[in-house]
C-alpha cells in the first residue's frame, strides 16, 4: 500500500487549496460568473443599492440625464478653436469637417450645462438641511450633463448621487459625486430600478440614446400607472420639440391626448424646480 512522504502531502494539500472547487462559493468570482447564477447576480446587485440608500438615509431622489458630449462654454469654445486651426493646416480634411461641426452643435448647447449646474445647486441647498436628504440629485454618474448636476450639489456641500454602469468604452465616476452614494451597475436593468425607485422628479436634459431610454422608460411607467405621476420636465424646449413631435403621436393615433401632459418644458434652472415644488404643494392641497 502506497503513501505519500509528508513533503508530498503537504504539496498535495496545498494543490487542494488552490483548486477552484475548494473555493467558499460566496468568494469564488467565477463561479458567480456563471449563467446559472445569473438570477443571484439581479439580486445582488438590486440589494447592495438599497442597503447603501438607506443607511445613508436617502428619503427622495430627482433624477437628472442629459448628453455626456455636452462640456461647458469655455471648454466648448476651446474646442471649436483648436479644430479650426487644424482645418486651416488641412482645408480638405473630411474628417476634421465633420468634427467641427460636430464641436459648434455642442457649443450651442453648453449653456445646457451651466443650467444642469444651476439646478443641482439650487435643489440641493433648499433641501439637504438637518441632514434631511430629500431630492437628491441623482444622475448617471458620467461626464456631461450629469458631471454638471452633481457638481452643483458639491459646490453648496451637499450629497448627491451617481448609478455607472459598466461599459465596454468604460465610463469614469465624474469627480463630485458623493463617494459614499458612488454605485457602478453591470445590469441596465437593475440601474433602471434605483433610478425611479425613490424619484420625486425627472429632468431630461439634450442627450442622445441613454436619456432617450431612460425617458421613455419614465413615461411609459407613469403612462400604464405602474408608478404614480411625478413632474417630467424635457429641459430645452426647442431642442424636444425639434427632436420628437408628440403631436404627431396623437394624431396618429398612437398615444392619447393625455398622455402629452405627462411632461412640461422648461429652459431655465429657477423655473424647473419651482415647478416641482408647485406639482408637490398642488399634490398635498388635494387639487392635483
Amino acid at each position: 500500500m502506497k503513501k505519500a512522504t509528508k513533503a508530498e502531502q503537504k504539496k498535495m494539500v496545498e494543490r487542494l487549496k488552490r483548486s477552484s472547487a475548494y473555493r467558499t462559493a460566496y468568494k469564488d468570482t467565477e463561479f458567480i460568473s456563471r449563467d446559472y447564477l445569473r438570477p443571484t447576480r439581479l439580486q445582488l446587485e438590486l440589494l447592495k443599492p438599497e442597503m447603501v440608500f438607506r443607511h445613508h438615509k436617502i428619503t427622495s431622489t430627482i433624477v437628472v440625464f442629459g448628453g455626456t458630449r455636452i462640456t461647458e462654454t469655455k471648454e466648448a469654445k476651446a474646442e471649436v478653436g483648436r479644430l479650426e486651426q487644424k482645418l486651416k493646416k488641412n482645408p480638405s480634411d473630411v474628417t476634421l469637417k465633420r468634427q467641427l461641426t460636430t464641436a459648434k452643435a455642442v457649443l450651442r448647447k453648453s449653456h445646457f450645462y451651466g443650467e444642469a449646474h444651476e439646478f443641482g445647486r439650487l435643489v440641493s441647498a433648499e433641501s439637504q438641511q438637518n441632514d434631511d436628504y430629500e431630492y437628491v440629485i441623482v444622475t448617471g454618474g458620467g461626464p456631461g450633463i450629469m458631471e454638471a448636476a452633481n457638481r452643483g450639489a458639491w459646490e453648496v456641500g451637499c450629497k448627491s448621487m451617481g448609478l455607472n454602469i459598466r461599459l465596454p468604452m468604460e465610463q469614469e465616476p465624474n469627480p463630485y459625486i458623493s463617494p459614499e452614494l458612488c454605485m457602478n451597475f453591470h445590469y441596465f436593468a437593475v440601474r433602471k430600478m434605483h433610478f425611479m425607485l425613490r424619484a420625486k422628479a425627472l429632468i431630461a436634459f439634450p442627450g442622445g440614446y441613454g436619456t432617450l431610454d431612460e425617458l421613455f422608460e419614465a413615461l411609459t411607467l407613469v403612462q400604464t400607472k405602474k408608478m404614480q405621476q411625478l413632474p417630467i420636465i424635457l429641459f430645452g424646449e426647442k431642442y424636444w420639440k425639434k427632436l420628437i413631435d408628440f403631436e404627431y403621436l396623437v394624431k396618429e393615433g398612437t398615444i392619447a391626448p393625455e398622455d402629452i401632459e405627462l411632461f412640461v418644458y422648461a429652459d431655465k434652472a429657477k423655473d424647473a424646480w419651482e415647478y416641482i415644488k408647485y406639482f408637490y404643494k398642488t399634490k398635498a392641497s388635494g387639487n392635483q
